[in-house]
């Protein structure tokens, strides 16, 4: 196992051109046997967006044996699916989404063997495609390993989120995976900075968290009564006056769970724009924290096949440990 300190990035505003250019028939494989029709649409179609594989999908230009189907159609072994054409535009409209920001990721690897292929996501890319963004690191990754026959996300990770983000590479692993996470078998634990001083060593926060959605489509989630229990183990880390280092243990694994949970409580994490302080943001922004400060750091579980124990770590990023030390510089100098 390998640790990195760093993510090598590289990025291209050349944005997709021709991606099929005409129907083609899929017979659906081991690899491929369970899968979701969207997910295997995305796999197949690299680069495309998710918005315009649900729209073919809706109109009937996607038929497995034949038949159209939704985008939550399994696939069974020996389907035989028709792929239209795609064809994406060379340059976007006037005022349309922007060029597709691409990155490498193949120098981010913390693990990989047969089943799995865990990485140290940066923060500010996006775990897959839609809303905008055509390639997120899913399809990236696919396009980095053309001839991997499986490759799906095991969990995900907000946008500005960085660290430790783990893919399945069979099946099989992916289905235990997700088992193991179902029944709290795996130890994950973040870092983040809050704003706020916060007393306590060790707090468990149990909460109910509701997920809607605001006109705009954008996703959020609030602390309301009737939502789905969430609970976290926070540890005190280390107090830098307005701030506060912390460490969290996911038990549940709810969207946005960390940053409703600590905004509910007064602390939000530090450049949070959903639900964190916009002054506070602001006035972080120009003493050098330009993103959120939350980053997956550590988890540990057995592996999915061999049952062999297992910790990945991903260091705090350069730019968050610069940040801390600029605190602890502030701090001490208001003691001298």
């Amino acid at each position: 196992m390998t640790n990195i300190s760093k993510a090598s990035i590289h990025k291209s505003s050349q944005p997709l051109a021709d991606n099929r250019s005409s129907v083609t028939l899929q017979t659906v494989d081991e690899g491929s046997a369970g899968q979701r029709i969207d997910n295997f649409l995305a796999k197949i179609l690299k680069g495309v967006p998710k918005s315009h594989i649900y729209r073919i999908l809706r109109s009937g230009e996607v038929r497995v044996n034949s038949k159209r189907v939704d985008a939550s159609y399994k696939l069974l072994m020996n389907d035989v699916v028709r792929v239209p054409p795609v064809r994406m535009a060379e340059k976007p409209a006037a005022g349309g989404n922007p060029p597709a920001v691409t990155a490498r990721f193949d120098k981010s690897i913390l693990f990989e063997d047969d089943a799995m292929l865990v990485i140290d996501k940066p923060a500010g890319f996006a775990v897959h495609g839609g809303s905008g963004i055509s390639r997120g690191v899913i399809e990236q990754l696919r396009l980095e390993r053309p001839h991997a026959k499986f490759l799906e996300l095991v969990h995900r990770l907000d946008r500005e989120t960085s660290g430790i983000l783990m893919l399945a590479k069979k099946r099989a692993a992916l289905v235990q995976l997700h088992e193991a996470i179902r029944n709290n078998q795996t130890d994950k634990r973040y870092l983040m900075l809050v704003h706020g001083d916060w007393q306590e060593k060790k707090k468990r926060v149990i909460l109910p968290l509701h997920k809607y959605v605001l006109p705009s489509g954008e996703r959020r989630v609030a602390v309301q009564e009737d939502g789905q229990p969430s609970e976290t183990v926070f540890f005190l880390r280390k107090r830098y006056g307005e701030f506060s280092l912390l460490e969290a243990q996911l038990v549940t694994g709810r969207t946005h769970q960390l940053r409703v949970q600590l905004a509910h409580l007064g602390f939000p994490i530090a450049g949070d724009d959903k639900y964190g302080d916009f002054n506070v943001n602001k006035a972080m922004q120009k003493r050098g924290l330009k993103r959120m400060f939350l980053h997956s750091a550590e988890t540990s579980l057995r592996h999915p096949l061999s049952g062999e124990k297992l910790k990945f770590i991903a260091p705090l990023p350069a730019e968050l440990e610069r940040f801390l030390k600029q605190l602890e510089s502030a701090q001490h100098a208001q003691t001298v």
